[in-house]
């Protein structure tokens, strides 16, 4: 199982990182575009889009690694007793707000597909393509979340020590 969740961030990883590509691609075609005086309406739109999904998907994977933040100089302070449950109620309220998230996301996604809201710029977009992104990456965040609350309760380590961290070790 835990190799089937690893394979899941890593798949969500992936798409924002063509995500990203595709970021670099929409802005590159709006500075052409402007050097050879082409109207191409909602490219801005797509840019943000892409943005958006780039950041939502990569949450999990970013979680793992440790590179969100998070407050070490309580941790560092509290006796170990002390430590261990403030930990566990941090990790407890991580799954409970990111769960809450991703099924505020995914009903939003579903009213809007629903409704068939569209974007109100020029790419008159249906919403619910994007936010499929957005509901994608919360739920990934929040299997995140309880897989690092799960790792605690089981003694083993979840985040794992990222280039940053052991630059500033050193």
């Amino acid at each position: 199982m835990n190799k089937l969740v690893k394979n899941f961030y890593k798949f969500l990883l992936l798409l924002a990182c063509i995500s990203m590509v595709m970021t670099f691609g929409v802005i590159l075609l709006g500075v052409a575009a402007r050097e050879f005086l082409w109207d191409i309406p909602g490219l801005d739109a797509y840019a943000g889009y892409a943005i958006a999904a780039t950041l939502f998907l990569a949450l999990p994977e970013t979680l793992r690694h440790g590179d969100h933040i998070r407050v070490t100089m309580v941790l560092q302070k509290l006796p170990a007793r002390a430590k261990l449950v403030f930990e566990y109620w941090c990790l407890g309220a991580a799954v409970a707000l990111s769960a809450y998230f991703a099924w505020f996301a995914a009903r939003m996604a579903w009213i809007s597909y629903t409704f068939h809201d569209v974007s109100a710029a020029a790419d008159a977009t249906p919403l619910w393509l994007p936010q499929t992104m957005m509901v994608l990456g919360s739920i990934g965040f929040a299997v995140a979340f309880a897989d690092a609350l799960i790792s605690r309760i089981q003694g083993r380590t979840f985040f794992e020590e990222s280039d940053g961290e052991s630059a500033r070790a050193e």
